[in-house]
């Protein structure tokens, strides 16, 4: 990919409109730009931090008379697939364009010139948060994953479970609160171990690690130190880990905190209730609030009175997956059982259209080919991006005239594909 680009939108008063990529040294002037963008105007540029995540191809900025009106980003992660594979993806983020030139074709350019560059580097799939739910469908992606919060009032709920399985118990385990230093040396390590079990967790880079301990300052995120809890088994390796903050509240001159649980990581399910008996049972707090949990967490089955807990009120779709190679992504995944299913894609973008039979074996190995046969269902890039991970179901979308079912029955066929044992979830904002 070239290093600048020359391409005219619309007429302006300065001349055209350049989309070109930003180096280290423009990295301020494009951090700006993303403030403003994100409505944070006069908010430090963080240069320490944005230069952690500066890729100088991957990062564009446009510019109109010198002034950088957009921003896109896109970073090398990895996506743990069902099955366990870790596929290298692009992950876009940094995605504005100045409220003074909007509807001028920016977002489109920046956008195409980007996943023209992943597919040419062999990255299948691209991922991204989206901060509006009407933008990116139109660019192939659809929501892949969801966050899925609750807050629990600890005096209803009466804490976690006595009669659970002895399986579920410490067998030889113990809890150590660890400080920041200590979170750095563990988290990532732990973190590693835990996303090859979770489909849909991505990476975490030197960025997430020195952000989440206080080394670095995050443009528009003031830290405040938290909690760090992490599990050892009996061997003393570290099987989990909760980070938290606890809110400061007082009911005249009765204690009624409130827990507030940020990452949540456990191996095991010995690990898993001892970090949530410990944060139900914490002196002062009356309450548990915790915003993104797998939105198949049996949390409050746990509980003594599951009625003590109820949905958090930002639940919604998270990661947004868009298609680029549809051969190269679904022969790394792997699918629950034998079949066969013929898809009819339509992608205006041209990377995931076709007719594709999607052929696994008994062992769960997939293979998409194009093919001449009649298809049994037809669907968007973005309804492609919605399946791929397992976390949505094709019969959910047909039911919502997201899919079309040309023949009966293969929506469900397709849903016996793709099922997962464990719902595809990522924690992480990026």
């Amino acid at each position: 990919m070239s290093t600048s680009e020359a391409a005219v939108g619309r007429a302006e008063v300065g001349g055209g409109i350049e989309i070109r990529v930003l180096p280290a040294a423009e990295v301020a002037v494009w951090a700006a730009a993303v403030n403003a963008g994100f409505l944070h105007a006069g908010e430090p540029a963080g240069e320490e931090y944005r230069l952690l995540r500066h890729y100088p191809d991957r990062t564009l900025g446009a510019f109109d008379d010198g002034r950088c009106v957009g921003t896109f980003r896109s970073m090398p992660f990895e996506l743990t697939l069902p099955g366990g594979e870790l596929l290298p993806v692009s992950a876009i983020t940094g995605v504005t364009v100045s409220q003074t030139h909007r509807r001028r074709g920016l977002l489109s350019r920046m956008m195409a010139r980007d996943l023209g560059a992943a597919r040419g580097r062999g990255e299948a799939v691209a991922v991204l948060i989206a901060a509006e739910y009407g933008i990116y469908g139109r660019f192939g992606f659809g929501p892949a994953t969801r966050q899925h919060g609750w807050r629990i009032d600890l005096r209803r709920s009466r804490g976690i479970r006595t009669d659970l399985p002895a399986s579920f118990g410490p067998a030889g385990g113990r809890l150590d609160l660890v400080d920041m230093a200590e979170l750095a040396k563990i988290g990532p390590e732990l973190h590693e171990r835990w996303r090859r079990g979770q489909p849909g967790a991505v990476s975490r880079d030197e960025a997430f690690w020195r952000a989440a301990t206080g080394q670095v300052e995050v443009p528009a995120h003031p830290w405040k130190e938290p909690f760090a809890v992490v599990h050892r088994d009996a061997a003393g390796v570290v099987t989990g880990l909760a980070v938290y903050r606890v809110g400061d509240h007082w009911d005249g001159p009765y204690p009624d905190c409130t827990v507030k649980v940020g990452d949540f990581l456990a191996l095991d399910r010995s690990a898993e209730v001892s970090l949530w008996r410990y944060l139900c049972s914490m002196d002062w707090c009356g309450k548990l609030e915790v915003s993104n949990l797998a939105p198949d967490s049996p949390l409050p089955l746990l509980l003594v009175d599951p009625r003590g807990a109820v949905p958090h009120e930002d639940n919604c779709d998270l990661m947004w997956l868009r298609v680029l190679d549809v051969p190269a992504a679904f022969a790394a995944r792997r699918c629950a059982g034998a079949g066969r299913v013929v898809l009819e894609v339509s992608d205006p973008a041209g990377y995931a259209a076709g007719r594709w039979a999607l052929t696994v074996d008994a062992d769960g190995v997939a293979r998409a080919a194009e093919s001449g046969d009649e298809p049994d269902l037809a669907l968007t890039a973005g309804a492609l991006g919605s399946l791929y991970l397992g976390a949505e179901s094709a019969s959910r979308l047909a039911a919502a005239g997201l899919v079309e079912e040309l023949r009966s029955g293969s929506a469900f066929a397709l849903d016996r594909l793709l099922g997962t044992p464990v719902k595809a979830w990522n924690p992480d904002y990026f």
